[in-house]
């Protein structure tokens, strides 16, 4: 098995710190190719092997520069059934030593994502196995922290504990907030008040190694080892037993996951449709939390407006309303290998106030995070609808003005749909030329970035015109209508690309078939009360597109969202009707849809 070079220089010109860091980052890639080489069923085998290797090493470094001679805990057996070359075995000796120069919580980080890097892609996305950053860590304690948890007496839960990240600057606090005490006493009360749920063994021996580490002082000064707080179960299968928790805190498993009907019957409180294991884990923290107590979780944003989870924002409206919640505004340079759009969030089990604060986050230097005020949030009257958030400062004046705004497309007389046609599974009716019984092909590239639609087939795969089998006929449109992009990024200009199907392109080609990148704003019955060109104009708008990226939590474009977007009042559109038929400019009709969205705040 090809190693390439497996020692790891360090930059003299950069601190220790960077160093080290930089040499378990080029470790870590050249630790993910080996993986690659190994078969697939010894993926996870292999991935603990070496992890277990650089762990040993940086517990031996830690004896060697304390003078201890504690041995290390022994992990689980499976490890032992695995073997890695020598050229590998020096490479992950020299992470372990330069982890052994760290911080342990920076130590513990740099491993964990050392472990989840060699894992296979299909256990990782199954597991949900993505590490916390110790500066998200830091700053959903800080927040936990002005929710009103008191360390020195909290009883406190990780159920998703993974290799410590949240365990380890816990007891740390816990252990500060009792600098008056002896450290038998310190030692007994946190082992007696923090406990880690784990379903990988090899995660949490981790997870317990780390946390020893954290503690060493303490456990000499009080002449004995830290008993384990770590039990290996199924989180989602423990019963509340005794006394609840203070403090339910953690970076649960994201992802969709399929339950057995028991599951899905002990969970269906707070399920609507598909099952995600973060939801489920939100459930649970409420079963786990005592009254009065805080949950504090990382989580992606797009439990905040998803459909999915409209049951599970209205168990947390009633039993446990969020008291801040904190965006993570960029993910790069944040978390690693993470796609998705997260959130710190903290709720008052118990609480009564559907009210909060917000903040968003970004990247400082040396791996710290900088956290900026962003106003405030108050929950919807009906709380399993989207809760509208702001991102910015400006964002949280706007949505005080859009709070009242009871009208939404509804009420113009519109509903929204996905655009039908999935065309990979109608290929043998893509045509390349018009002809009789076929009808235009509308695909996303056909609303472009200026609103304008534009009939066009250009991508790779993309014909032009679809011919209808007769079992087919379901997905034609025969109408005009207001088509939307479903799929945009929040670092895109604009997350809200609209633009009107005509009428007169319907009547020349009689019809049309919409593929499913595209949502459908289409008339509910009749007429609509605002016509599609105006409602295009509005969605097109710098100021609609705002109040969007408050609700919205993912690159989708839901059709659910969109139908929860605060709108002016019907009869008030008649201006922009004007201005469209006038053929008013762009800034003229921006202008226009400010004055409505001010206007309406009183």
């Amino acid at each position: 098995m090809a190693t390439g070079t497996s020692n790891i220089r360090e930059d003299q010109a950069a601190t220790p710190q960077e160093s080290s860091l930089a040499c378990i980052e080029q470790g870590t890639l050249r630790a993910r190719a080996l993986a690659s080489t190994v078969k697939q069923q010894d993926r996870m085998g292999f991935a603990r092997r070496a992890v277990f290797s650089a762990v040993f090493a940086y517990w031996r470094q830690l004896q060697i520069a304390s003078d201890r001679s504690w041995p290390l805990r022994n992990p689980p057996l499976d490890v032992e059934h695995f073997s890695v070359p020598d050229e590998a075995a020096e490479l992950f000796a020299n992470i372990g030593h330069a982890a052994a120069k760290l911080d342990v919580m920076d130590a513990g980080y740099a491993i964990g994502v050392l472990y989840t890097a060699m894992m296979p892609g299909g256990y990782r996305t199954r597991h949900g196995a993505f590490y916390t950053p110790p500066a998200l860590c830091e700053g959903l304690l800080d927040m936990a922290t002005e929710a009103g948890v008191d360390w020195r007496t909290a009883r406190i839960l990780d159920p998703a504990c993974g290799g410590g990240a949240f365990l380890s600057p816990v007891a740390q606090r816990m252990a500060r907030s009792m600098g008056d005490c002896e450290a038998k006493t310190v030692l007994k009360s946190i082992e007696r008040r923090l406990l880690g749920f784990e379903l990988d063994p090899f995660a949490a021996w981790m997870s317990q190694v780390f946390l020893e580490v954290t503690l060493a002082d303490l456990c000499l000064q009080a002449g004995k080892r830290l008993a384990s707080v770590v039990r290996v179960c199924d989180s989602l299968e423990q019963k509340v037993e005794g006394e609840k928790f203070h403090l339910v805190v953690g970076n649960p498993p994201y992802g969709r996951v399929r339950l057995s009907t028991e599951m899905r019957n002990e969970f269906r409180r707070s399920l609507f449709g598909h099952a995600n294991l973060y939801g489920l884990f939100t459930d649970l923290a409420l079963r786990f939390a005592r009254k009065g107590g805080v949950i504090a979780y990382v989580t992606p944003t797009s439990f905040l407006a998803g459909e999915y989870f409209k049951a599970l924002r209205g168990l947390l409206c009633r039993e446990a309303p969020p008291v801040s919640i904190d965006f993570v505004a960029k993910r790069k340079g944040v978390f690693a290998d993470v796609l998705q759009e997260t959130l710190l969030a903290t709720y008052k089990r118990g609480g009564k106030s559907c009210s909060g604060k917000v903040h968003f986050l970004s990247p400082g230097r040396g791996g710290s995070v900088l956290r900026t005020a962003a106003g405030s949030f108050n929950l919807p009257g009906d709380p399993s609808r989207p809760w509208l958030m702001p991102r910015t400062e400006a964002q949280g004046a706007l949505l005080r003005r859009v709070d009242e705004m009871p009208y939404r497309l509804a009420d113009y007389g519109y509903t929204v749909s996905t655009g039908p046609l999935v065309w990979n599974r109608h290929r043998a009716s893509l045509r390349d030329r018009p002809g009789m019984g076929r009808y235009p092909l509308i695909w996303a590239e056909s609303v472009r970035p200026d609103g304008v639609f534009s009939f066009r087939a250009e991508k790779r795969n993309h014909k032009p015109y679809f011919e209808p089998k007769p079992k087919e006929e379901w997905v034609v449109t025969e109408y005009p209508c207001v088509l939307l992009q479903r799929t945009t990024a929040k670092e895109q200009c604009r997350r809200l690309i609209a633009a009107e199907l005509p009428a007169s392109f319907i009547a020349e080609h009689g019809a049309v078939v919409v593929e499913n990148h595209l949502n459908m704003i289409k008339p509910l019955d009749g007429t609509p009360k605002v016509a599609p060109a105006a409602l295009a104009v509005l969605l097109n708008s710098d100021v609609v597109d705002q109040v969007f990226r408050c609700i919205n939590g993912s690159v989708a474009v839901s059709a659910y969202e969109l139908k929860a977007l605060p709108l002016p009042l019907p009869e008030n559109m008649a201006e922009i009707e004007r201005l469209v038929n006038k053929r008013a400019d762009r800034a003229t009709l921006e202008r226009a849809v400010e004055r409505l969205y001010g206007r309406e705040a009183g």
